[in-house]
């Protein structure tokens, strides 16, 4: 996910039963998944490699995320935010703020944001959901940090988010966060082409 495993490289089981100090079992369980999650891909008589990011997953990623974070948007912006959940808000933007050049924390704080918006609301348990959906998306993400998506753009939107639900206004918090989700397409492109060795675009 966040590209310490470059697409390309080749996964053993006994190389990663050593690292993690298991048994070859739970290991070979975990790469099942990953496969199934398409991080990883199995090329007969050869083995086990992570895959490149999938532009076309990465789209089908996008559109899942986008329809159930602007549903969550909106009902947070016609319910109105609890004091706890909005308190909580704004110190993760404050984190944001403290963690920009850190690819990895920054989405750690990005997801905390969205992730408030679903629990205060009632639905934390669609989050699970989402994070098994996004994975391409995040590692899309993580390649265009801090460099082609410029962290405070997205700190700005996220700002204007916020403010769209304390006014609850729900047009204007699902317009502010369309306008975010739609930030990482700007650069998935742009990064297929540098990037041909990382990203298949198979869109």
């Amino acid at each position: 996910m966040t590209l310490q495993l470059r697409p390309g490289v080749r996964l053993s089981e006994n190389e990663l039963a050593l690292r993690f100090g298991t048994s070859r079992a739970p290991v070979r369980e975990a790469l099942i998944r990953l496969v199934e999650e398409g991080l990883i891909e199995v090329l007969p008589q050869r083995g086990s490699f992570v895959s490149r990011i999938s532009l076309a997953a990465m789209q089908r990623a996008r559109f899942v995320r986008e329809a159930l974070e602007v549903a969550i948007a909106r009902r947070a912006a016609e319910r109105g935010l609890s004091p706890e959940a909005h308190d909580r808000a704004t110190l993760t933007l404050a984190e944001q703020e403290h963690v920009q050049t850190d690819p990895e924390g920054f989405t750690l704080a990005d997801d905390a944001f969205h992730r408030i918006l679903a629990e205060d609301i009632g639905i934390a348990q669609i989050w699970p959901v989402l994070e098994r959906e996004k994975s391409q998306f995040d590692r899309i993400r993580f390649l265009s940090l801090p460099v082609v998506t410029p962290v405070a753009s997205l700190i700005a939107q996220h700002h204007d988010i916020l403010a769209a639900i304390l006014e609850r206004d729900p047009n204007a918090t699902e317009r502010a966060m369309r306008v975010h989700l739609s930030e990482v397409l700007n650069s998935a492109e742009r990064l297929a082409t540098e990037h041909p060795d990382l990203i298949l675009n198979d869109a």
